[in-house]
């Protein structure tokens, strides 16, 4: 076995593995979460005001759907505890914890 196939192979399994990731389909920006061992899962976001709303749950995979019409921050609240996942911008609030930013591509 060449030491390429072990390496492609890793990079694969570490790609699959991401905790936060999202799809644009036309209007619509849905995010994903993986989560598998929390209870509940809401999603606050500055489009609305940062009222939480539950995620759907999909086998461990917390899902939530918002319009892509302008830039937005926003969070999780996971089983109780405010959650900002991995993302590419980040911000701090008003009360020292962190937001994602989430940019619409023009």
């Amino acid at each position: 076995m060449t030491p390429l196939v072990p390496t492609l192979a890793c990079l694969l399994l570490l790609g699959g593995c991401s905790t936060h990731f999202h799809r644009i389909q036309g209007d619509t920006l849905t995010l994903y979460l993986n989560k598998p061992g929390a209870r509940q899962v809401l999603f606050a976001c500055s489009c609305s005001n940062f009222v939480p709303r539950e995620a759907r749950n999909e086998h461990g995979r917390w899902v939530v759907s918002v319009s892509t019409r302008s830039t937005f921050r926003y969070f999780y609240i996971v089983d109780n505890t405010p959650y900002t996942p991995p993302c590419r911008m980040r911000e701090e609030d008003d009360f020292g914890s962190l937001n994602c930013i989430f940019e619409t591509e023009l």
